[in-house]
C-alpha cells in the first residue's frame, strides 16, 4: 500500500527557481532562489527534518 508523503512542484520564474511543497504534516511552503542547488538543499533539509520527526 502506498501513502503520499508530499507533493513537490519545481518551477522557474524568470531568473528564480521556486520549489513548492505541500505535506500533511507541515502544510504548504515555498523556497525561492536564483540558484537551483540552494533551493534543492533547503527543500531537502526541510523534508528530512519533517520526516525524521514523524
Amino acid at each position: 500500500m502506498e501513502d503520499v508523503l508530499c507533493n513537490i512542484e519545481l518551477v522557474k520564474d524568470n531568473n528564480y527557481f521556486i520549489a513548492r511543497i505541500q505535506s500533511e504534516y507541515n502544510g504548504t511552503r515555498e523556497y525561492k532562489s536564483s540558484n537551483i542547488e540552494e533551493v534543492l538543499e533547503q527543500m531537502t533539509m526541510d523534508l528530512q527534518e519533517e520526516f525524521d520527526s514523524a
